[in-house]
């Protein structure tokens, strides 16, 4: 009568976890970015331990400041660098590999039944392959450094299924915003979702990504979608480490039970300034935008990429447009698909892969009043620059909208 969460914390922890249990669990790896280490590293230094407690199970991309946008930005990463090299850490990526949750599917991280544990919050993107992912706080990154063991409230789950095929120009990423527009940013708050359904086992590896990296916008501890052939055809060659896939029992108890048809979508768009104030795109009147961003660890993948050449292809943006791989990987593969030479042609700005503008950090922050169309996944006020306003889309809605300089159904171009 288990749930996957149940099962993944059972395994790790030792113990018959159920819902509601308070349990010790061993990480099986444990991330932090450019942005959260630095925190945590001071915190470990001010614990007094000496050594991580396993430096191979610790992995470390700069994705979200690079490259170094600051002196002060440049002077932190250098000791976190020197403090890696110290540690025996290799799990690093540096400028220009890409953003951490895409690096860790990639490079073989994120498996099935695994507790992956980052100081991020959209760490619940690993869960699109059967791991239990979730963020923490850094001072929490701190204690996994030092232990390898964290404390969890194991999670009551909920089940979302989705039936039917997706429209044409309606992808995982509408899917996702209406589940979120559904159930609101606090429908989820400390539960694990469990995604099924004939439309989920249809989406794509990066489609499940999608799906589970916005788990945390209505308040999900973590997003899972039970591994398949899928999942197994895309860590093979990425890892050399045994995984043991894990499933829900047929009698597992789930807090809340929703489902969705998904053939009687259209393109979704949230608007400001709340994740959860979404609208299907006929609903919208004429909005104009300055800024398109397709990218983030949300929509930054090849198949992203791709959507958006497509639809750009043999046409002219009227808005400035920043298109941001989510890795190296899905850079080179654009590159010799042509995809990236079309999307230039377009008039689109290709930026170092990396977070870019998301947070607010730097590549394409917004301006007071100004208007972006985002395949980000947050879209709180002062989220991408102090007093804009960003719309939340797919990268077909959002390369549609770069061309014609409003808010567009991909159908309309």
């Amino acid at each position: 009568m288990s749930t996957i969460s149940e099962k993944i914390f059972s395994r790790a922890s030792g113990t018959r976890a159920k819902a509601n249990d308070f349990v010790i669990a061993d990480v099986d790896y444990a991330m932090a970015h450019d942005g959260t280490s630095i925190l945590a590293v001071r915190s470990f230094r001010e614990m007094g331990t000496e050594k991580v407690w396993n430096p191979d199970r610790i992995v470390v991309p700069f994705d979200h400041l690079t490259p170094a946008n600051t002196d002060t930005t440049a002077a932190l990463q250098k000791d976190i660098r020197e403090w890696l090299h110290a540690q025996g850490i290799k799990n690093f990526y540096d400028v220009g590999e890409g953003i951490c949750h895409q690096l860790l599917p990639e490079k073989g991280f994120a498996l099935p039944g695994k507790l992956i544990v980052g100081a991020d919050s959209h760490s619940c993107t690993y869960g699109a392959f059967g791991a239990f992912g979730t963020g923490v706080g850094a001072t929490d990154m701190a204690e996994i450094f030092s232990t390898g063991k964290l404390w969890f409230k194991v999670p009551e789950s909920i089940s979302i299924t989705a039936e039917g095929k997706l429209g044409k120009h309606v992808y995982a990423k509408d899917l996702t915003l209406r589940i979120i527009g559904t159930l609101g940013v606090a429908g989820a708050t400390y539960k694990a979702a469990e995604f099924y359904g004939s439309t989920i086992e249809s989406l794509s590896v990066s489609g499940r990504m999608t799906l589970c990296n916005m788990a945390i916008e209505m308040g999900a501890k973590a997003g899972i979608v039970p591994p398949d052939k899928k999942t197994f055809d895309y860590l093979k060659g990425r890892t050399e480490e045994t995984y043991e896939p894990v499933y829900a029992d047929e009698d597992a108890h789930y807090a809340q039970e929703y489902h969705f048809a998904a053939s009687e979508l259209e393109p979704q768009v949230a608007c400001p300034h709340n994740v959860d104030n979404v609208r299907g795109i006929s609903e919208l009147s004429p909005t104009k935008i300055d800024q398109a961003f397709i990218g983030t660890c949300t929509n930054g993948r090849l198949e992203d990429l791709e959507v958006a050449a497509s639809i750009l292809k043999g046409e002219k943006v009227a808005v400035r447009t920043l298109v941001i791989p989510a890795s190296r990987e899905v850079f080179l593969e654009a590159a010799r698909k042509g995809v990236i030479e079309t999307l230039l042609e377009a008039g689109a700005t290709i930026g170092t892969p990396g977070c870019g503008p998301c947070l607010g950090g730097h590549m394409g922050v917004i301006a007071k009043d100004e208007v972006c169309i985002s395949t980000a996944n947050r879209n709180f006020k002062g989220r991408m620059g102090t007093g804009g306003f960003i719309y939340l889309a797919s990268p077909a809605t959002a390369a549609a909208s770069a061309i014609t300089g409003e808010i567009t159904s991909p159908a309309d171009i």
